[in-house]
């Protein structure tokens, strides 16, 4: 399991030109999962995000959490994530999980990071997107499931 994460001021993500998943403060999540991922890839994911000290306190230093500061979610699937660009012009996409697991995969990921108190927006599954954001920092990290 892969996720992008930007710390923003605020995002969201449009279906055709209709707003489908909008935060304020929060955490900014483009998530793709690959075709070994599992339920322990999610908890190790949901628990990392969740606890992850990337939000300044009063002395600016990054000690806060999304919990911490009561910010929101916006979760939004990236199959793209899992591209091979190592031959030719064009992306390979076959490490990518099958639309149909990757979506059960994605919405146990978003139900576990609810059930830990937070908020979380999301896109629609398999549509085409349009995302905006404001990085604040810019804070943008990858997590990668296998490597932690």
């Amino acid at each position: 399991m892969k996720v992008v994460l930007q710390r923003v001021s605020e995002a969201k993500v449009s279906v055709e030109g209709k707003v489908v998943g909008e935060i304020g403060v929060g955490l900014m999540l483009l998530v793709g999962f690959g075709h070994e991922d599992g339920e322990q890839d999610l908890i190790w994911m949901a628990d990392k995000l969740a606890g992850l000290r990337i939000f300044e306190d009063d002395a600016g230093k990054m000690n806060l959490s999304v919990e911490d500061v009561k910010g929101a979610i916006l979760s939004v699937s990236q199959f793209t994530l899992y591209a091979d660009c190592r031959k030719g012009k064009r992306p390979n996409f076959m490490a990518a999980a099958k639309p149909e697991i990757a979506e059960l995969l994605y919405e146990q990921f978003n139900e576990r990071l609810r059930g830990r108190g937070l908020i979380v927006e999301t896109g629609k599954f398999g549509a085409m997107m349009d995302v905006s954001l404001v990085n604040d920092g810019p804070v943008t990290l990858i997590l990668d499931s296998r490597n932690g």
